[in-house]
């Protein structure tokens, strides 16, 4: 692996997308830290220094949409909102394609469609972000996160309200750019190496958190002993092998093509597979999920409070059960949480694929899977094998989902914490990792020198851009 690590700087063309993107992503994190106007931060900090040690709805709100953004609320910074705008409006065109017959056509209509699809979708991305910003700045006012100075003044509110919306929409818009420049003259998707970069970012922050709570007396109240730091360490690596093997594991379906016989010479003949990934929904699901059950998990906490001030004891009793019960780690929540990711992952795997298509393309290229006939029993086939995989993936996508809520509830340790023992985040570093590196792989095997992962070159040294 060293020496695959040291011929990627051997060959130009690669060391230059790979130089680029780390200067890229260099940039994303100056701008990480520029602070917006007007905010009080050392409230700030103070608020979500609280935040961390609680598990309120509003609380873990913040936290989770820092996770999968490659913003952070916390610091209100001008990247605050991330790329959040620009993914929900990637995925309403996504699904809107899916569905509606308009841009249905548009899609097929190659380059020129998609050209005009994602030019929609920056305009979408605007509007979302002048929405979502607005909200925030709205509340942290009602927190008292601002300066008095700026809340007591109509005039100046406005004027706060107005900068800080136009520069979080900037700030969403420059990551938006710097992505699609990754695309162009980096290495990997933009877009997801920025909120990679934002989730590994936090690591650190981690590890110190454990750090200064480890002690090797059992008798010093400390948090983490020697047990506790093997159990995080084992459990981090075994669910970081089973979110890698999930996300390469592919059902591979057998496809044989016909012959064709032109003149003396016979085509085709030859096998192949269609490969049916097991977690074909990716992260969408527990994203889904997650963003669904915190809107319910926010209002009946709300509800909670107000029922704690009305005089009538059933009406208290009530209110305080369904707070409690759809708090982040409780049981109905759990349960509620995994059911939502089943639908969700049949969903999104129904909208993504199309057996009725697949078997008619295959028909079309004169290929077929033995022993079935071309057609609807081709297609009734597909969609039995997809949903037996796809019931698979849930599964696991379900374990994956509930096991920081778990460790973070039943073994009292922090959400900062438990969030790198699977989750959203997890699963975006290892799907986006795993990428990185294959691109990588491709450009050395290209040069017919061997890769990262086992391959082998033909070459004895490495072919620079001009002599390949």
């Amino acid at each position: 692996m060293l020496q695959a690590f040291l011929n990627v700087f051997r060959i130009p063309e690669l060391r230059n997308k790979l130089l680029f993107t780390i200067a890229m992503l260099a940039i994303y994190r100056i701008g990480f830290w520029v602070p917006l106007s007007g905010v009080d931060q050392s409230r700030l900090a103070a608020f979500f220094e609280s935040a961390n040690q609680e598990s309120g709805a509003a609380q873990k709100l913040t936290q989770y949409i820092s996770t999968f953004t490659g913003g952070d609320l916390g610091q209100s910074t001008i990247f605050g909102l991330g790329v959040m705008p620009y993914i929900s409006a990637a995925i309403i065109f996504q699904l809107l394609a899916s569905a509606w017959e308009p841009l249905k056509k548009l899609q097929k209509e190659g380059p020129t469609g998609r050209q005009k699809i994602q030019e929609w979708t920056r305009y979408a991305t605007i509007g979302l972000c002048i929405l979502q910003g607005f909200g925030w700045l709205t509340y942290m006012q009602s927190q008292g996160l601002i300066y008095p100075a700026i809340s007591d003044n109509l005039g100046l509110l406005w004027s706060f309200r107005i900068q800080g919306v136009l520069a979080l929409v900037a700030g969403t818009t420059f990551l938006m750019w710097l992505g699609e420049q990754i695309d162009k003259y980096g290495l990997g998707n933009g877009v997801s190496l920025i909120i990679t970069a934002g989730i590994l970012a936090r690591m650190p922050a981690a590890v110190n958190l454990v750090i200064a709570d480890f002690s090797l007396d059992a008798t010093s109240g400390a948090k983490y002993g020697p047990l506790s730091i093997i159990f995080l360490v084992c459990a981090f690596v075994a669910v970081t092998a089973g979110a890698i093997v999930i996300t390469v594991a592919q059902r591979r379906i057998p496809i044989q093509q016909a012959k064709h016989t032109r003149g003396r010479k016979v085509y085709g003949g030859q096998k192949a597979f269609l490969p049916l990934r097991i977690n074909h929904g990716g992260v969408m699901p527990i994203i889904f999920a997650q963003s669904l059950m915190i809107f319910p998990s926010v209002g009946l906490s709300s509800l909670a409070q107000l029922g704690q001030r009305s005089d009538v004891e059933w009406w208290q009793r009530l209110t305080d059960f369904l707070g409690r019960s759809f708090t982040m780690g409780n049981y109905p929540y759990v349960v509620i949480e995994i059911l939502l990711i089943y639908f969700f992952s049949y969903f999104w795997t129904t909208v993504q694929f199309n057996p009725k298509e697949m078997s008619e393309q295959l028909r079309n290229h004169g290929s077929f899977i033995p022993g079935l006939r071309p057609g609807p029993r081709t297609a009734e086939y597909l969609e039995t094998v997809l949903e037996r995989v796809t019931y698979v993936g849930a599964g696991f996508l379900a374990i994956i989902a509930v096991i920081p809520t778990v460790v973070a509830t039943g073994l009292g340790i922090p959400w900062v914490v438990s969030s790198f023992l699977g989750g959203t985040g997890l699963l975006i570093v290892v799907s986006v990792g795993l990428d990185f590196v294959q691109r990588i792989e491709a450009n050395l095997l290209m040069r017919n020198y061997a890769g990262f992962l086992g391959g082998t070159g033909s070459g004895d040294r490495i072919r620079s851009s001009r002599g390949a």
